[in-house]
Order: structure tokens, then sequence, then C-alpha cells
């Protein structure tokens, strides 16, 4: 049953003031609008819960998120019932993401039974050094404190309230306060009882997760400039995301925003590879920039090729892949409308040419498919913007010379992706250091959709795709957001953190 209400602390707060979820279908609820006074709460109550939590044994810890991921597993019926009545998304896709969700909560329980996210070094001391001795350092990663996590508008689960951030956060020690998306909370507050119910059951601290809801911009700007929170996790707009990250530097006591913003994680189409397979990319290229009505953040909305016949057949193909697929229903009426503001963007720009035009109203979003000339795509900016949604944009360059000017001129993304056969070895080899300067992950013959959570994960690249390049929000990397080195000279044994002997 939902109570409409915040977390704060193990209790659910109510407010004065609610507002209405406004679901893709089925019934509409009332929750609680968050405010300042909510946040500061939630922000103290985080601090005081530090010194007990961040003391527990990895051993306690790592049961906690098991039995988070298990308590989110029986209440799995209901997560998936209202979360396809809010987001408008398919059964099969909450099942898959709660699946990633949980999947993540344990390995990160896997991880920190390990040692080498400690990242533990030892100098022993050297008495009889001349011209000086030498002290004794222990070096070992300490949790920073209270982290704030904004829940992610497109991934209900696996980037919001009990999601990678949360995840990864709760394992390195961190208590966590989380921003709930309003485009879900009725999904947000069941994955909060699973995790209340873990606290209890698990005998944490009260303080340890708290969730507010709803609320506007003061809402999450307290958050952010709260002085006990330490580090911030976001995955959003650019807009948004950039807005946040100005209040972490500006404030008394900077600290670090690791946003995740936005990529068109473009595709370079290796002549050799397009002649002999053009039309099998077309297809794929189509599954991938569809999928979930095209609401990734790794959905892969440019692809690069060079101009002639193997690319007029590639972009045929193309067209015909993406025809057939009907309206999908967008997350939010915000994001449907800002994704016609951007089909209408690109369609403005000079020299692009429609190839596939379609009709979408309300909530729907239907395929797009346009065409650029490399000239034209270097000389505006607008073109290189992230759409958020089905729409795919094909650069035709002249030649070789020339898509490596594309790549040269890239920002920051998420992912680039080279499809090549063994002939465009020396292309490929050109354009990868390139690349691997431009994105977090450098993929080949591949779609970017789909993010393994594993070891050798990197979700995040230079900015914008994110605002600090040496991290990633997916992966057991994921965890040194939020830790700090910390060095012990001399100190006895007995007043060395646990870990250092654990």
């Amino acid at each position: 049953m939902l109570s409409g209400h915040h977390l704060i602390a193990g209790d659910w707060v109510g407010s004065a003031q609610t507002f209405a979820s406004s679901p893709a279908h089925g019934p509409s609820h009332e929750f609680a609008v968050g405010t300042p006074a909510h946040v500061d709460a939630a922000c103290r109550a985080a601090e005081a819960a530090f010194p007990a939590y961040s003391a527990t044994t990895r051993a306690a810890r790592a049961a906690f998120l098991t039995r988070i991921a298990d308590e989110i597993d029986a209440r799995g019926a209901e997560i998936t019932e209202i979360g396809t009545q809010e987001t408008g998304l398919p059964v099969a896709r909450l099942e898959g993401e709660r699946g990633r969700t949980t999947g993540q909560l344990r390995l990160f329980a896997a991880h920190i039974l390990q040692d080498g996210w400690l990242d533990r070094r030892h100098d022993a001391a050297l008495p009889d050094r001349q011209p000086a001795p030498r002290p004794d350092l222990k070096l070992i990663q300490r949790p920073i404190g209270p982290v704030a996590v904004f829940g992610a508008s497109n991934f209900p689960l696996a980037f919001s309230v009990a999601g990678g951030d949360t995840a990864s956060a709760l394992a390195a020690g961190c208590p966590v306060v989380v921003k709930g998306h309003s485009a879900h909370p009725g999904t947000g507050e069941v994955v909060a009882q699973a995790i209340d119910a873990a606290i209890k059951a698990c005998g944490m601290p009260a303080g340890t997760f708290s969730l507010v809801q709803g609320g506007k911009r003061d809402v999450g700007e307290a958050l952010v400039l709260h002085p006990l929170i330490k580090a911030v996790g976001f995955t959003g707009s650019l807009a948004g995301g950039r807005a946040l990250y100005n209040l972490c530097a500006a404030r008394p006591e900077p600290i670090p925003f690791f946003g995740e913003l936005g990529s068109v994680n473009p595709m370079f189409l290796l002549p050799a590879a397009v002649a002999a397979r053009g039309e099998a990319i077309a297809k794929g290229w189509a599954g991938s920039l569809t999928m979930g009505a095209g609401q990734f953040c790794t959905n892969p909305g440019i692809a690069v090729v060079i101009d002639g016949g193997d690319a007029d057949a590639f972009v045929e193909a193309a067209k015909a892949a993406l025809a057939p697929i009907g309206p999908q229903t967008m997350l939010t009426d915000g994001m449907a409308e800002a994704y016609r503001a951007g089909r209408d963007r690109i369609a403005a720009g000079s020299g692009v040419r429609a190839v596939l035009t379609t009709t979408c109203d309300a909530r729907n979003a239907t395929p797009y498919l346009f065409e650029v000339s490399g000239t034209d795509w270097l000389a505006n900016h607008a073109l290189a913007e992230e759409v958020f949604g089905p729409l795919g944009l094909v650069i035709r360059v002249r030649h070789a010379a020339e898509m490596q000017e594309i790549a040269h001129s890239l920002q920051g993304q998420l992912t680039c992706t080279l499809h090549l056969d063994e002939a465009d070895t020396d292309l490929g080899r050109a354009l990868l250091p390139i690349l691997e300067r431009k994105a977090g992950r450098v993929l080949a013959n591949g779609f970017p959709t789909g993010v393994e959570v594993v070891d050798a994960q990197v979700h995040g690249g230079p900015y914008p795709a994110s605002t600090n390049f040496g991290a990633t929000s997916v992966g057991t990397l994921s965890i040194r957001r939020w830790l700090r080195p910390v060095a012990y000279q001399n100190l006895p044994a007995a007043l060395l953190p646990q870990d250092w002997n654990a």
C-alpha cells in the first residue's frame, strides 16, 4: 500500500501540500511535496547515522545490500504493476530493470567482501634511515559521509531510489538521501519500503537512508547545498545537471558532483564493413535507436558514413527498418514535448534532409531519420546536441579524413562505436586514439544500448557526457566516487580502521 509520504530516518512523514502522479495509464495517486525542511531532517539523520554505519563490517554491509535486493524481489509484482502504470514501460522492461537493480546490489555485496577497492598501501618505518628516519605510513580508502542521489526519469529502478548510485554509496559505508523523481513516485516509494525493511531487519541506523519526494527546484538546491552532504550523484539533463554542478562548486565547502548528463553516442561506419554488411548494421541500428522509445542515455543518435552507393544502401535499409515501428509511450509528457522540439531543431538545420518523417503527438514517440553532409554538420553545433528519443541522423562525409575531422569535433560522449572489418583496420587505428579521448566506452561492431553491470564497465566520459571523466556510474569502480584516501602515520594498530586488518 502506498502512503504517499517521504521516508525520513525510518519514519513515513507527510506534507501540508501534495502532488498527483501522472501515469501513462491506471490510477493517479497523491504524494507529499518535499520541502527544504524535509531535506534538512534527512541530512541531519544521515550525518547522525554515519559514524555507526561507516564502522559496520564489510560482511554486515554486504548482508544489508543482499537483504535490500531480497526485499525488492519480494515486492516484484507490486513494483511492476505501478511501474508500468507510471512510466508506460512494458512489463518485460520493468522486470528486466528490476533484475538489473537487484543484480547491482548483489554485485556490490560481493565486491566489498574483496580487498582491492580498499587500495591498502603500506610503507614500513625505516628508523635507521639517514639522514632522517622514515615514519610508518598506511593508506586506505575511507567513506566520505552522507551522499545525495537524484533519481533518474528514464530508469525508475536501476538509476533511481535503489539504483547504482545508492548501491555503491551504501557499499562504501555512506548513508544516502534520495531526491525521488516525480515521474514515478509510487515506484520509488515501494522501493523505499524495501530499503526500510532491510534497515530494520539488519539493525542498521535509521538515518542510513531517506527518500524525499516531489518538491520544486528549492528542494534539489537545498539538498546539494546542505553542509552535511559530501557528494552528489545525478543522472539527467545537461541543463539541470550543470545547474546543480555549479551549486556544488559554489558552496563554502565545494563537493564533488558526479553527473551523467547526456550523449549522442556516435557510430563510425567504416567502408569495408558498410560494403559487406551495411543492411545488417542498419537493422541493428534501428533496433538500438528505438529501444525503449529511444529513452536511453546510450542511444546511438548519429551514424557517420563515407558518402557513395554503399551509404545510399545503408540509409535506405535504415529507413526500411524504422518505418514499420509504431508509436511508443514516452516516460512523461515533458519528455514527449522535448522530443518533438529536438526533432524540429534537427529538421530546421541547414542542409538537413528528411529521410523518414512520421507523426507523433501527446505522450507518444515515433522514429525519425535525417541525413546531412559532414560540412553542414561541422558548421552547426545544434546538430550535435542530444535528442532524447528514437531519432537518427546520418552524417555523410566525403572521405576518411573528414570522418576523422568529425571525430575530433565531438564533445565528450558516453560511448563511441566503430563498425569495421579487417580491411578497415588502418582507418580504425587512426580513429581510435581520437575516440578514446572523447568517450568512456569504445565499442566495435555492436550497439551501445545495454550497459553491462560488471567490474570493467565505464559509464561516464568527458564533459558533457559526465561532470567527472575519471568516474563511472555503472560497474564496481563506481564505489570510488564515495571514498577518499586517508594516510595514517605511526598510528597504533588499535586505532586503525578495522578494514586495515580485515
